[in-house]
């Protein structure tokens, strides 16, 4: 069977990122936790998600940067379960055709979003609907691992060496996606969402999807 791989901003959780509002937060609780007291355009530089920039700055305020960004990291990832608990962020209306597919074929969580809330949203979406995940990589909560995210295929590629295959198929709402799933030699599936609509598909795509329920109709699934 061919493992389909979601995904998550955009596809599973409402909306194609994590609200900026969160970041400025979790910039604000790293800072407070190294006891650093930033000018207002450092800190709004640390706020910010650039790389050079969030360097300098912590250079700056002798802080130890790759600390920073881990706690940075980690305040969002607090932010964004909080948010998705109270139901500020839902889950799309159709995730429910992912408990289908889990029962019939591998299937795996790949995102640019933070690892914590990948594994979050997977332990989610099993205690929902019991949609249990074979898979789940987000970025690292370091420098490297945020270069790393799509359309480099690199947290793709971990995905699929952890499922022991080399074909399937990637679901994503985003050109990055199907980029990053055709360097991996996947087929890819352009999943159309109220943030999206005005986006061409991209060439590459092997299919154009409206819902997660055709899901099942692309993949190989006995």
């Amino acid at each position: 069977m061919e493992p389909v791989l979601f995904d998550m901003d955009g596809v599973i959780l409402e909306g194609p990122r994590t609200d900026p509002q969160v970041y400025d937060e979790a910039a604000d609780a790293a800072l407070a936790d190294l006891g650093a007291d930033p000018t207002p355009a450092q800190r709004r530089t640390l706020r910010r998600h650039d790389l050079e920039g969030v360097e300098a700055a912590c250079t700056d305020l002798g802080i130890d940067s790759d600390r920073f960004w881990r706690l940075k990291e980690h305040y969002a990832s607090v932010g964004t379960h909080e948010r998705i608990r109270s139901g500020d962020r839902r889950l799309y209306d159709d995730v429910d055709a992912i408990a289908d597919l889990a029962a019939r074929t591998p299937i795996g969580l790949v995102t640019n979003n933070r690892h914590e809330t990948a594994a979050f949203v997977a332990d989610h979406l099993e205690t929902e609907f019991g949609a249990s995940f074979d898979v789940v990589h987000g970025r690292d909560p370091t420098f490297e691992g945020y270069r790393r995210r799509k359309p480099d295929p690199y947290y793709v590629e971990r995905a699929l060496t952890d499922l022991d295959s080399d074909r399937g198929v990637y679901v994503g709402d985003f050109p990055k996606d199907v980029s990053a799933g055709t360097a991996a030699g996947l087929e890819t599936a352009f999943l159309r969402r109220p943030h999206n609509r005005d986006l061409a598909c991209p060439a590459d795509a092997t299919v154009e999807l409206e819902s997660l329920s055709e899901v099942g109709d692309v993949a190989s699934i006995d």
